[in-house]
């Protein structure tokens, strides 16, 4: 602030003060009368012991704008007629009261800039275990879709291809967990020789992220789990299992049954393998079926047995 503006600040401090010692004037310098003149003369020589003209007061405190300021032994006068000391203090004291709004200026400015570089790497953080959270290895639960049972683990596979790359995933307690590595586009492929196969697209765009879903419902090969209950089942009714195999197994049946420790593969056609089927023996309880195929028909045309 310049020595002029002071001095306008000077000027209202002096007529707030005779406004105190008169308060029914309200106006302005510009409305300041004679008397009001008098009546300020009289109130700076009882507190001050000076004396200031009236023709001083028309020259330096009536106009709106001034040009320069008065001489410093006048401004002093006024000055201790507000309350302070003199000229000097009261202008120094606007420097103190600029100082410590430059200080919290900069002291707000330093904060800022503090809470700025305190801010990005708690944002990097923020962000960091975000994509680290988003990252983890998704759950999902393979369920029967007509029961709502969870799947064998030993009948299903589950093989997640990415970048033209199939690895065959774990499945726990009918569980699977995939890797969601956000925009990586990949697939889950579903095989069992129970179950109809299924594939599940993830990130099917390339660019939008798609969650893995959270359960996936997998539907029963009807004639494929007919015939594992025909394997584990003790036979009460050979009549009617010989007409439901009929029914369920192709006139051009092939069965390929895997011997254990590598001995080589047996060879069934209908006719024999709904034999073994019909009467069944404790050997045939321990056989696993590990492929099946359909005809047009949709009835079985081939089997692929491991014996265990």
């Amino acid at each position: 602030m310049t020595e002029l503006e002071k001095f306008q600040e000077l000027k209202q401090k002096v007529l707030l003060k005779y406004q105190e010692h008169h308060p029914f004037f309200q106006g302005t310098w510009k409305t300041f009368s004679s008397q009001d003149i008098q009546n300020l003369i009289g109130l700076i020589e009882e507190k001050c012991k000076q004396t200031i003209s009236e023709k001083w007061i028309y020259t330096h405190l009536k106009p709106e704008t001034n040009n320069k300021i008065p001489r410093k032994d006048m401004l002093n006068i006024l000055s201790e007629f507000v309350g302070f000391s003199g000229w000097d203090e009261f202008t120094f004291e606007e420097k103190i009261v600029q100082t410590i709004q430059g200080s919290q200026s900069e002291k707000s400015k330093i904060s800022k800039k503090w809470l700025l570089l305190l801010f990005i790497p708690l944002a990097l953080v923020v962000v960091f275990f975000s994509k680290k959270e988003d990252s983890k290895p998704k759950t999902i639960q393979l369920n029967n879709e007509y029961t709502n049972e969870k799947v064998n683990a030993e009948e299903v596979k589950v093989f997640e291809v990415k970048d033209s790359v199939k690895q065959e995933l774990e499945i726990k307690e009918g569980k699977v967990q995939v890797s969601n590595n956000g925009n990586e586009k990949s697939k889950l492929v579903i095989q069992s020789p129970f179950y109809l196969p299924k594939t599940i697209v993830i990130n099917p765009n390339g660019g939008t992220t798609t969650e893995p879903p959270k359960r996936i419902d997998l539907k029963p090969d009807d004639y494929a789990m007919m015939l594992k209950a025909f394997m584990l089942s003790d036979i009460k009714d050979w009549q009617t299992r010989k007409a439901q195999l009929n029914k369920i197994l192709s006139d051009n049946l092939e069965v390929i049954v895997m011997l254990k420790d590598d001995l080589g593969a047996e060879y069934f056609n209908k006719s024999e393998f709904s034999q073994k089927l019909i009467v069944p023996t404790a050997s045939l309880k321990k056989m696993k079926i590990v492929e099946i195929k359909n005809d047009a028909n949709d009835k079985i045309q081939f089997i692929r047995i491991k014996q265990e």
